[in-house]
């Protein structure tokens, strides 16, 4: 049935993915919420949905397709990542804390790795691949804008995220999905992005909030800029085959 909707048509594959995923994940949150545990429903929902994505993609030979693969070119052209450890040390910058009991500690960094790789899957590699199709230039706008407007769902998903913190995440991870999208489109490879992305999320666990608003728009902009900028050298000085960008 999957694979039928998959060759009609990738685009609403992907589209049929953002939403079974949004809606079992905030399902997943709101349950956990109700039972006292973080990510305990939450977890095995994740895990569900990552496995069967993984062998759906194996199965049907897309493994290169949408990055499962060594990347191409060398890693002195990416500036050897550097950018991407910068950015995973931003949950520590007003320092170390332990935000929840250790197993749930336990829970959220399990879920946050699966997170990095469905996210990573569903917003780098189908949706850019499907939009890819009509224009290159349009599905990197596309992936990046949608993966970061996709943050609001902290909102409504129980996770008690407030409205300001939130609305910043959308910004810089719209610069962040620019980032990781540059990378995917100039390497072939998406590992590096899902194992970036999941461990920044899980970091999460253990960083100090913010103390102040203003702490909080500085270091939301100093991540934006980051990742902005490595996008932008990524676009200029690494050369693509297809010459696109």
């Amino acid at each position: 049935m999957m694979k039928k909707v998959y060759e009609k048509s990738e685009l609403w594959f992907t589209l049929a993915w953002i939403i079974v995923y949004c809606v079992l994940a905030s399902v997943g949150d709101n349950l956990s919420s109700n039972i006292g545990v973080l990510k305990a429903v939450t977890l095995p929902t994740l895990i569900a949905l990552s496995v069967f994505l993984y062998l759906f993609v194996k199965k049907n030979g897309l493994s290169e397709k949408y990055g499962l693969c060594k990347p191409q070119g060398s890693a002195s052209k990416m500036l050897y990542y550097v950018p991407l450890i910068v950015l995973l040390t931003a949950n520590f910058w007003f320092g170390f804390k332990m935000n929840a009991s250790p197993l749930e500690t336990v829970l959220y960094v399990l879920s946050m790795l699966c997170v990095g790789f469905l996210e990573e899957m569903i917003f780098r590699g189908f949706l850019f691949q499907a939009m890819a199709k009509n224009g290159v230039k349009s599905a990197i706008v596309v992936s990046s804008v949608t993966f970061g407007i996709g943050h609001i769902i902290n909102l409504i998903n129980g996770s008690g995220a407030e409205l300001l913190p939130n609305l910043l995440q959308v910004v810089y991870a719209v610069a962040v999905g620019f980032a990781f999208v540059m990378i995917y489109y100039k390497t072939k490879s998406l590992l590096v992005c899902i194992a970036t992305h999941s461990l920044f999320n899980a970091a999460s666990a253990f960083g100090a909030e913010a103390a102040t608003t203003t702490q909080t728009i500085i270091s939301a902009t100093l991540i934006a800029f980051i990742a902005a900028a490595y996008a932008v050298y990524i676009a200029v000085m690494v050369k693509d085959k297809e010459g696109i960008l």
